[in-house]
């Protein structure tokens, strides 16, 4: 079956049209599709909410860049171009970045003036550089690094790609392909069920009012200036659930769990971060205690993975609220009549 594989080209403009022309023309050499900017006409979605689009939609992205950072979002603090190659990474779309190998030898029309943008600029190229990435000094030397290292990348990485609908099953075929799939996933956990049944008993987990600790690291910027530090917060397994809960009434992809309870650790460990002693806290739970987390969500009976039907592009893991576990958050969040 054909597939041919979308690529989104990332870069500043009008500094690096000739460049852009020769990526293009290679990507459509190879038979893959091109996703840029300019070829798409304004639409009533504001710019960054069609481009988080546009790179969700691709197999793989490329940066370029030359002698300029580019235009900057005011509320991140940093250019477009950065906030779509972080947000690529963060998707887990691979990538790969070409960096001119001579920036002194590009002509000044096309390079940072200003010194906090090259400051800016530098620290993007260090932070690209971390990733797979290549250098190139001419628009036609770029082309053709750009195809050999492509072929290469998707060798390395397969993607699903596109294919004509021709070679699509229909719905109907779709329709049966899932029925018989929820079968199976019943008929496997009956037998699982009938090999030996749970594997622990609900009351031997901890649950309700039973403490549980969450160590994180955090970094906070005050008046003192920067500093780091490991600490943890108490909490109880009821106050998680009622906080995580109400967003898996419908579905939540995973991702989304693990900023929730960050956001919970910022709100509960720093109530006065937004005040003028504070200009800000960043902070990571360690991924063990976020599986330890789920998990334990899990064996309660309180959550479940999530079977809706979605796009084949999408492969993040989705959860939802078991009957156990909505009857547990209406218990928890609804609101009671004082009593006379």
């Amino acid at each position: 079956m054909e597939k041919k594989f979308q690529v989104f080209i990332s870069s500043t403009y009008k500094d690096l049209l000739d460049e852009r022309s020769e990526v293009m023309q290679a990507l459509l050499e190879l038979d893959c599709i091109p996703v840029g900017m300019e070829l798409f006409p304004a639409a009533d979605d504001d710019q960054w909410t069609l481009i988080k689009r546009l790179i969700d939609d691709c197999d793989y992205y490329i940066l370029i860049v030359g002698g300029r950072y580019g235009s900057i979002n005011l509320s991140e603090g940093i250019s477009y171009t950065q906030m779509e190659y972080e947000y690529a990474i963060k998707q887990n779309v691979p990538t790969i970045t070409f960096i001119h190998k001579y920036p002194d030898k590009i002509e000044s029309g096309k390079t940072d003036q200003d010194a906090n943008a090259k400051l800016k600029l530098d620290a993007f190229k260090k932070l690209a550089e971390q990733k797979l990435c290549k250098y190139w000094e001419t628009p036609s030397e770029l082309g053709g690094i750009v195809s050999r290292s492509l072929v290469k990348l998707i060798k390395d990485k397969p993607r699903p790609g596109w294919v004509k609908s021709t070679y699509v099953p229909d719905e109907d075929t779709n329709v049966t392909m899932l029925e018989l799939r929820k079968q199976i996933d019943n008929l496997k956990t009956e037998l699982e069920n009938y090999k030996g049944g749970s594997l622990t008993d609900d009351d031997e987990l901890a649950q309700g009012d039973d403490p549980f600790y969450i160590p994180f690291n955090s970094r906070l910027w005050d008046m003192k200036g920067a500093r780091e530090e490991s600490t943890q917060i108490a909490t109880t397994w009821n106050d998680l659930f009622s906080i995580l809960s109400p967003l898996m009434v419908h579905e939540i992809e995973e991702n989304e769990i693990r900023e929730t309870i960050k956001a919970y650790i910022l709100k509960t460990k720093y109530p006065d971060r937004k005040n003028d002693y504070f200009s800000g806290v960043d902070l990571d739970i360690n991924e063990d205690v976020f599986q330890t987390i789920k998990i334990q969500l899990r064996a309660l009976g309180l959550i479940e993975q999530s079977t809706k039907k979605r796009s084949i592009k999408d492969t993040s893991t989705y959860w939802t609220l078991t009957k156990k576990g909505d009857n547990l958050m209406v218990h928890l969040r609804a609101i009671r009549r004082d009593k006379i």
